[in-house]
């Protein structure tokens, strides 16, 4: 029987052209700024990619869809767990121009219902990080990737 799944749908309006966001998504030196403490990217279809955020958490998965300075589709899942294994879940960036800017819409499927709550979270989170960097402001490491 399979479980029961959902899909998070997000938005955020960011004051910079799709070309600038971009790379935050394909280049490990600038993913690294809004995710995580080590970043490992093969970033073409089929490539892997592994995120550490903390020591503890670790997204892995696999690109299935580049479009450049368009959209990222990755799967998406944490090392060890039985309820989102790497490759359970996937992941859509839309980088859509509009007026000075780029409206990102972040897409996540086949969410496990239990784990909705927290990955709403985690996205408003990272999500925010993006729009700070994309607007040109320093944030410094991800809080939630130094262990306490």
């Amino acid at each position: 029987m399979t479980k029961p799944t959902e899909t998070l749908q997000k938005e955020i309006f960011i004051e910079c052209k799709p070309e600038t966001l971009f790379p935050f998504f394909v280049d490990p030196e600038k993913l690294i700024r809004w995710m995580g403490r080590q970043v490992l990217l093969e970033p073409k279809i089929g490539g892997k990619y592994r995120i550490d955020i903390n020591g503890e958490n670790i997204a892995i998965g696999e690109y299935i869809d580049i479009i450049p300075n368009e959209k990222v589709v990755m799967t998406w899942g944490w090392e060890g767990s039985e309820i989102m294994p790497p490759g359970s879940s996937t992941v859509e960036f839309l980088l859509i121009p509009e007026d000075s800017g780029t409206r990102l819409v972040l897409n996540h499927y086949d969410i496990p219902s239990e784990k909705v709550t927290s990955n709403h979270k985690g996205w408003t989170h990272y999500l925010e990080r993006m729009k700070q960097l994309g607007e040109g402001n320093e944030i410094g490491q991800d809080p939630w990737s130094i262990t306490k």
